[in-house]
């Protein structure tokens, strides 16, 4: 869903979230973002929204989808919300939730223009797995499935055993932008709570940007946009120069409830092994509480 914006001539709004309320500030001059997107590929015009639908399942990144390693690609949270919003949306059938995603990213993920096709793997009665595939510039570069399972009534069993994080109203603000470059992050309002160290922390994050111009994406769409961003709120080491790369090759989310809100809470631990392998393990969380969990395999490289 579309949050409504207050135009502000000269810049982009962009806000702070209390609670569930949203208040507009102002951020970054027009004009800077035309001077980000002065070599980057053709980007879509669009101040509020990550991505310019252009019908048929094609659509357009704006600046704000930017990736945090590379100016010219996306970043994978977002073009995991829209492949998530055509998941959905393919054949859907009420009496079934998405309950299981799984990302393979086959190679960088271009700006620009791109086409997501979806399709049918397995049909069933009570269980049906689906697939879609972003590609660019004659590529695939994310290739998704889904798990959608039947729901039915089970309170009388229902039970968590992962526990809740402070909300965002009692965590201060994260300053990511220090950490992390791109349009992406910059788009991002950032709570953590105490006790976030390298390697580990809890961080809550929400967006006032939608993620298409075109439709309604639901909530689950918008907050599964959001979930890649865990591998980089408790960074073991600092990103940049002389330091490590440790880009994510896929994205597993597991969710026991169904999210809602605009608020994702991400309750983070980042593990790197001796032989250049490294993993991001993420509790997920929307103001109601856990509702599941994600996994990222990391790939470290010296920079």
């Amino acid at each position: 869903m579309s949050l409504p914006i207050q135009t502000v001539r000269g810049f982009q709004p962009a806000r702070h979230f209390q609670g569930d309320k949203v208040n507009s500030r102002l951020l970054v001059p027009s004009e800077r973002a035309t001077e980000l997107t002065a070599d980057l590929p053709d980007l879509a015009e669009g101040d509020y929204y990550y991505y310019k639908s252009l019908g048929a399942g094609r659509y357009r990144s704006t600046i704000h989808a930017q990736g945090a390693w590379n100016d010219h690609e996306q970043h994978m949270a977002p073009a995991s919300g829209i492949m998530a919003h055509a998941l959905e949306n393919f054949q859907p059938r009420p009496e079934l939730r998405m309950a299981r995603l799984s990302y393979e990213i086959l190679g960088l993920i271009p700006g620009g223009e791109f086409e997501v096709t979806t399709t049918m793997l397995r049909p069933g009665k009570t269980i049906e797995l689906v697939q879609a595939e972003l590609t660019a510039n004659g590529r695939t570069a994310i290739r998704a499935s889904a798990w959608r399972m039947l729901t039915s009534d089970t309170s009388e069993v229902a039970a968590v055993e992962d526990s809740p994080i402070p909300g965002p109203n009692d965590c201060k603000p994260f300053d990511a932008v220090s950490v992390w470059p791109g349009g992406y992050i910059r788009s991002l309002d950032f709570r953590v709570a105490d006790g976030h160290r390298p390697g580990s922390g809890a961080v809550w994050l929400a967006t006032p940007y939608a993620l298409t111009d075109a439709g309604s994406p639901s909530e689950m769409a918008r907050l599964v946009g959001l979930v890649d961003t865990a591998n980089g709120i408790a960074a073991r080491v600092p990103p940049g120069r002389d330091s490590y790369a440790f880009p994510n090759l896929d994205l597993q989310i597991h969710m026991y409830r169904k999210p809602a809100g605009e608020w994702l809470g991400l309750e983070n631990k980042v593990s790197f092994g001796g032989d250049g392998i490294g993993l991001t393990s993420t509790v997920l969380h929307d103001l109601q509480g856990p509702f599941g969990r994600a996994e990222q395999i990391l790939t470290l490289r010296r920079s």
